[in-house]
């Protein structure tokens, strides 16, 4: 195994380590992450890599952030492995880690969802929609924390994985509007055999619950594989995909655009949407998303053989 990455608790500590970077001009590249560390985030450590090249530095920065948890949700619960997650990013070849505490990211103050700091970032009516329907402070706390987090680093380029599509869209959309000049870099979802995409929350299931979890993907697939009809065929044969699970309570079923706007009744054929999906299995919730390319809505005697 490499040797472990440098561990920075402090802002200070961070702004010494990276230094050195700053001085040779060297380009940074940064993952942000809540720890609990799998393949998904190791994916996104090599695409930073690939982004800054090897003269370049890979900060990972842990920190299971209150600000974006509700009361009620799984802050306290929330899986803890920064021993494991070291391993990882030395296996991986990451420069620096850093994992600050609450009071270090807020020294005003935070709670699950609250701070007593001055000042956050809005995300804008995007964050009411879909996720923000059922978690509406959720963005306000990510954009908070990345928006410290670009200030603190300074990155180069910034990459996020698709499975938290929602999240890249809005992180694309405050480092555009606020001037913030990062490139934010979106990396392929990993999955697991079963199609599963691979989450911290994974753990969570029981065994009958991982079963089931695994149609998820199937659901997002059936209307992948049905969008050349239109997105109504689409997306009905994602409902009936759903149909056949148990054990799932959906929060939401959706076709978007691919920035996330509502798509009008008729689109333009080969027009580029995404599905998404977020659904809990007991205690579990579990979100995913797939692109589609939906064609031009067809007659419905065009449409036999479509389930």
């Amino acid at each position: 195994m490499s040797d472990r990455p440098s561990l920075a608790r402090s802002r200070e500590e961070l702004v010494a380590l990276l230094a050195p970077a700053r001085a040779q001009g060297s380009r940074v590249g940064y993952v942000p992450t809540m720890g609990a560390l799998h393949e998904g985030h190791a994916s996104l450590v090599r695409e930073a890599r690939a982004q800054v090249g090897e003269s370049g530095r890979v900060v990972v920065s842990i920190f299971v952030n209150p600000l974006q948890f509700a009361p009620g949700e799984d802050l306290d619960r929330y899986p803890r492995t920064l021993e494991a997650d070291l391993d990882l990013c030395a296996a991986e070849g990451v420069d620096v880690v850093f994992a600050p505490s609450p009071e270090e990211v807020y020294p005003g103050g935070v709670a699950a969802g609250e701070t007593s700091e001055t000042t956050t970032v809005d995300p804008g009516p995007l964050a009411t929609q879909l996720e923000g329907r059922v978690r509406p402070t959720h963005f306000r706390g990510v954009l908070t924390v990345v928006a410290k987090f670009f200030g603190l680093v300074r990155p180069d380029v910034a990459v996020f994985g698709q499975k938290d599509y929602q999240q890249l869209v809005l992180v694309r959309a405050m480092a555009t509007d606020l001037c913030m000049g990062v490139d934010v870099i979106g990396a392929e979802t990993v999955r697991e055999p079963d199609g599963l995409a691979l989450s911290s929350r994974n753990r969570y299931l029981d065994s009958e619950q991982r079963f089931e979890a695994a149609s998820l993907n199937l659901v997002l697939r059936a209307a992948q594989e049905s969008a050349q009809w239109g997105q109504d065929v689409a997306l009905e044969s994602a409902r009936a995909e759903l149909r056949r699970t148990k054990g799932i309570d959906l929060d939401y079923l959706e076709i978007r655009a691919a920035d996330l706007s509502p798509l009008p009744a008729e689109v333009p054929e080969g027009t580029e949407a995404r599905i998404l999906i977020a659904a809990r299995l007991g205690s579990t919730r579990l979100i995913d998303n797939l692109p589609i390319t939906l064609g031009a809505s067809r007659a419905p005697e065009a449409q036999e053989g479509v389930r």
